[in-house]
């Protein structure tokens, strides 16, 4: 696999290029050929020359391209408004093919849908690169049907762009398809001898403690821990909704999981009601937290990331990095975090609109990210075991001041974070037995009324009420009733799970189970008295036998409109085996 780069301006300059790219075709043994165009420029009459240009001097390529937001040549920004990347496959099972689709927006989830029928059909497919408009849409419908291609394909790529990042015009353009302002072009890479690695790189790093994200719609923002979503950036960090919010916010994009991975979202503006547009949509009724963009902790990523690839031995490598990273960076030093990947082989690529890469068996799409392709041909050539390392800038052996900083508010926000969760645990948990408290069941029970005001309703009730406890009290010390109380509690949580389970009164508890029904309680009964009669036969500093009674009542749909009709069921039914207990004990106690 060899590679060549170069920026243009004019036609004169490109068709010079192409005609020196075509003699090295001809006397080189190659199986395929691709073009790849990225432009700053969306001029549709300047894009169809340019395409009509590689389609006559290099007929036995196929090109493919987008509009972006600034190129990235030889691992560096390129000043050029137009780039072209020429890669040469040289080996003989190397197999590819392009594909390229109108996508309206409504119109994703059908279009993942063709791409997947097309990848089965070709079992030689091993990767797919996407260039796709995007317009600030939501791309959720797409990035879930491509979700569904066939497992172990890998799916990398970008969204277009254009230079104005305030503009949403955008195009692709393909010799399988011509020039799109609402389209996908798909690479299908595939064959024995074609390897290739991908993975994705941040550099941000979370700051502060979660924030909930408790409204959503699409790519908006609504509000964070019920307030509205601006205000987070102006009570932690004083940004003000100005001409220099969205350059302000770049350092702070939010960071959250989904699909088991990190994904950074960054507002672009904020809106008079105090949402956020995001650069994509953000999940709802998620834990989200802000995190900051410092160089050097984002470049000791970067230079990381160069030192895992080097084992792969790549031969060229594209780079899909946001044009938000440009932005945080600035021309001169954006080339900076592009760099490493150079010294390890042919690298080039765009900045785009959001950047796509599948993990595991889901795509997602990603923000303020590089995402990264990695190809080769044939076995790795053996690297020179030299690690790649930074140039000395003045930092060598130190860390930046906000790193510290970051460190410093992490470590303390872990340790209020894990004091408050102590003290909420506290509230809602009896301290004498470890079970829930009565403020724990009263919220509970709110929670199951809600349940079966919405029609989802399905639990049972179990009560339980301990026998002869005063008789304990009276004879061995309340000490030992205390005792009798925590060892009904260790009896209960084994059959009902400590998480179901509450102390209401002095020795009165309450199991309330999702999803029970009558014929589960009585399993759960039997097991219980099994647990009772194991604990009787253990040393203890009382005597007399632990003894509980108990009862239970499962909701009835139609029957039951609120908990306290199932919990006066459970109730009564309890109390009758309580009163049965106490005719025979009195009858024994009166016979003694």
């Amino acid at each position: 696999m060899k590679q060549f780069q170069f920026s243009f301006r004019e036609n004169k300059t490109l068709e010079a290029e192409l005609r020196k790219l075509r003699r090295w075709v001809k006397s080189t043994l190659c199986s395929h050929v691709t073009v790849r165009i990225f432009t700053e420029i969306v001029d549709r009459e300047r894009i169809e020359r340019v395409c009509e240009t590689v389609g006559r001097l290099l007929p036995e390529a196929l090109y493919v391209g987008c509009s972006t937001n600034g190129n990235i040549l030889n691992g560096d920004f390129s000043s050029g408004s137009m780039v072209v990347v020429c890669t040469l496959f040289e080996y003989p099972t190397t197999k590819l093919e392009l594909l390229q689709y109108p996508m309206p927006f409504d119109d994703q989830a059908s279009v993942a849908g063709k791409l997947a029928e097309e990848v089965e059909k070709r079992p030689w497919v091993k990767a797919v690169e996407i260039l796709v408009t995007i317009r600030g849409q939501s791309m959720t419908a797409l990035c879930e049907g491509l979700s569904r291609v066939r497992p172990g394909v890998q799916i990398y790529g970008g969204g277009a762009f254009c230079k104005d990042m305030g503009q949403d015009e955008a195009c692709v353009f393909s010799s399988a398809g011509g020039y799109m302002e609402e389209g996908v072009a798909f690479i299908l890479l595939g064959g024995d001898d074609l390897h290739i690695e991908t993975s994705f790189v941040t550099g941000w790093k979370p700051l502060g403690s979660y924030l909930h994200v408790t409204m959503t719609d699409g790519c908006v923002l609504k509000e964070l821990n019920h307030r509205p979503a601006y205000e987070t950036y102006y009570k932690y960090l004083h940004i003000r909704n100005d001409e220099n919010f969205f350059n302000n916010t770049l350092e702070f994009p939010f960071l959250y999981q989904k699909n088991g991975i990190e994904l950074m979202r960054a507002p672009v503006t904020s809106n008079p009601d105090g949402s956020l547009t995001m650069t994509s949509e953000m999940s709802q009724d998620v834990q989200a937290r802000i995190a900051y963009g410092d160089p050097w902790t984002i470049l000791d990523s970067i230079w990381k990331e160069g030192n895992r690839l080097l084992p792969f031995a790549p031969e060229c490598i594209f780079i899909f990095s946001c044009a938000a990273r440009r932005t945080f960076w600035g021309n001169d030093e954006v080339g900076k975090e592009t760099e490493p990947y150079q010294m390890v082989a042919s690298t080039s690529g765009f900045y785009t609109s959001g950047e796509f890469l599948r993990t595991g068996d889901n795509v997602d799409q990603h923000n303020v990210t590089q995402v990264i392709a990695a190809m080769r041909e044939g076995e790795a050539k053996e690297q020179p075991a030299k690690e790649l390392r930074m140039a000395d800038r003045g930092v060598e052996g130190k860390v930046s001041m906000i790193n510290r900083m970051a460190t410093f508010i992490k470590a303390t926000t872990e340790e209020l974070e894990e004091a408050n969760r102590k003290l909420s645990e506290l509230a809602v948990t009896d301290g004498m037995t470890g079970v829930g408290n009565k403020s724990a069941y009263l919220e509970r029970i709110h929670d199951v009324d809600r349940k079966i005001g919405r029609g989802d309703a399905s639990f049972t009730v179990f009560m339980f009420d301990l026998n002869g406890l005063k008789e304990t009290n009276d004879k061995y010390g309340h000490e030992c009733g205390d005792m009798v109380i925590v060892d009904a509690a260790e009896v209960l949580k084994t059959v009902f799970g400590r998480e179901n389970l509450y102390r209401i009164g002095g020795d009165e508890f309450i199991a309330i189970l999702d999803g029970a029904q009558e014929d589960e309680a009585e399993r759960r009964f039997r097991e219980m008295d099994a647990a009772v009669a194991s604990k009787n036969k253990t040393e203890r500093p009382y005597k007399d036998p632990l003894s509980i009674s108990k009862g239970a009542a499962a909701f009835h749909p139609g029957e039951d409109t609120e908990y306290q009709d199932v919990f006066r069921r459970a109730d009564q039914t309890m109390y009758q085996e309580k009163a049965a207990y106490y005719k025979v004990h009195n009858r024994r106690k009166h016979r003694d």
